[in-house]
């Protein structure tokens, strides 16, 4: 559906989405409500349920929610259930805690434990090796309710053993925006040679499918999210669905830019690890000196998923959140003027022992762009990534995302001076040692791109 659009964003025009009306959009602000909300639209689904995330996890939550997918089986015979993860994800442990073995065995424990119930439980490669790509695709579809957010689904996404990791939560209720992400993880994911059934025996590795997966990876960049019907709708709420892989004619990205130079007055960006793409650190670079406000809210380093308390075990991936925080450190740094004049505030978020997740922009209060990006150069570069942008004319939704950026800067500290922000001769001596020994032979660089 091509949606007309006001002026003062006529790069909209460009996009095909649907309009919504108020009271079919609803932010949610608490981990334990998008549990909640999960739960309860799977007990009540009668039609489909199509889950996309980077992975469903082998703990307690991520078995819960696989029984509560095939109880709903067992209930409605005919429910479409399918759920869609990275194919090299699925088959591997947790980086850092040893050997394990990968989630595509629970899957088929569950599958045999449950049977006859069937669903479907399929392994997307975007790219050939985990580094290089994943399926970083976010949306759940429930009948034709859509529950977007970054998470994926375990224990600590879901918060279900008080610990929580904190993200962003959406529910839309609109038949052809949840008919068209379906269509596309149907028609363009399921449905292709490269992506395979995880519950049978043996999975193809993804070198006896280098054919079929470098296929794939070059139909996805070009592919986009359609809709049956071309309507002209001027009222409401604009929903435009995107999609975005590879550094070229990525829509997501492309739509991302735009929304940043289109801020007239604030932004407000939420971001998990502190690594912006050069087009968006030159975009909010433009927009101070332009004399927007922009707000960036980032995890506290020990509110990072990668992060190791000192007394535990260390591993090389407990470097990266110190190294996401010199990245913040050098961004405060080059641009402590705007600190200074208060065009610049960087929020650091920290709530106990839970994590920090959250991604995605505010713009103006007119603009909304909920996705699964980190906004970093492996989201802009390698990893398959979608998003919705919202686009709210007449202001319908002022309260309810003022109340959620409310909430997200609750446990936040802003930092008046780069100097708050540690040094790194106070860290740990693994860490400023392996820091030191990355940046000496210049890792850093290529990390960067790849984190």
């Amino acid at each position: 559906m091509h949606l007309a659009t006001q002026s003062i964003h006529p790069w909209l025009d460009q996009l095909d989405g649907v309009t919504v009306s108020p009271t079919e959009f609803e932010v949610l602000t608490s981990t334990q409500e998008y549990r909640e909300r999960l739960i309860e639209l799977i007990r009540t689904a009668t039609k489909r349920i199509y889950l996309a995330a980077l992975y469903l996890q082998d703990d307690e939550a991520g078995r819960a929610i696989l029984t509560e997918l095939y109880q709903a089986k067992q209930r409605e015979p005919q429910l479409d259930i399918q759920v869609l993860v990275d194919f090299h994800r699925a088959q591997r442990g947790l980086i850092g805690k040893g050997p394990q073995v990968g989630n595509d065995k629970f899957y088929r424990d569950w599958a045999e434990k449950f049977a006859p119930a069937e669903i479907g439980v399929h392994g997307v490669p975007v790219k050939s090796r985990e580094w290089s790509g994943v399926l970083h695709l976010k949306g759940f579809v429930i009948d034709d309710t859509l529950l977007y957010s970054g998470a994926s689904i375990n224990d600590v996404y879901l918060g279900w053993n008080e610990r929580y990791r904190y993200d962003r939560y959406h529910v839309i209720s609109n038949q052809a925006l949840t008919d068209s992400m379906v269509a596309f993880m149907a028609n363009e994911l399921i449905n292709d040679d490269a992506v395979v059934s995880l519950l049978e025996l043996p999975i193809p590795t993804a070198k006896e499918m280098r054919r079929e997966i470098r296929k794939f990876k070059l139909k996805l960049a070009r592919t986009r999210y359609r809709f049956n019907d071309k309507v002209e709708c001027n009222d409401g709420i604009n929903i435009y669905p995107l999609l975005g892989l590879g550094r070229t004619s990525n829509q997501l990205n492309q739509t991302i830019v735009k929304a940043l130079k289109s801020a007239q007055k604030r932004v407000f960006v939420c971001t998990p690890y502190f690594n912006f793409p050069a087009p968006v650190m030159s975009a909010i670079g433009k927009l101070m000196k332009q004399g927007v406000e922009v707000t960036v809210v980032v995890g506290d380093k020990t509110a990072n998923d990668f992060f190791t308390p000192p007394d535990e075990p260390f591993s090389a991936v407990s470097a990266l959140p110190y190294l996401y925080e010199q990245n913040l450190k050098r961004f405060a740094y080059r641009y402590q003027r705007y600190i200074d004049n208060g065009k610049l505030n960087i929020q650091l978020w920290k709530c106990d022992n839970h994590s920090y997740h959250l991604k995605g922009l505010q713009i103006d209060d007119s603009i909304y762009v909920l996705t699964g990006n980190n906004l970093n150069p492996r989201a802009w570069n390698l990893d398959l990534e979608n998003g919705l942008l919202v686009h709210d004319k007449q202001g319908t939704l002022t309260s309810q995302f003022a109340n959620e950026r409310q909430c997200i800067l609750r446990n936040t500290d802003r930092v008046s001076h780069f100097r708050d922000i540690e040094h790194n001769s106070v860290y740990p001596p693994k860490v400023a040692k392996l820091l030191k020994r990355i940046h000496r032979v210049k890792a850093d660089l290529l990390l960067k791109r790849i984190l």
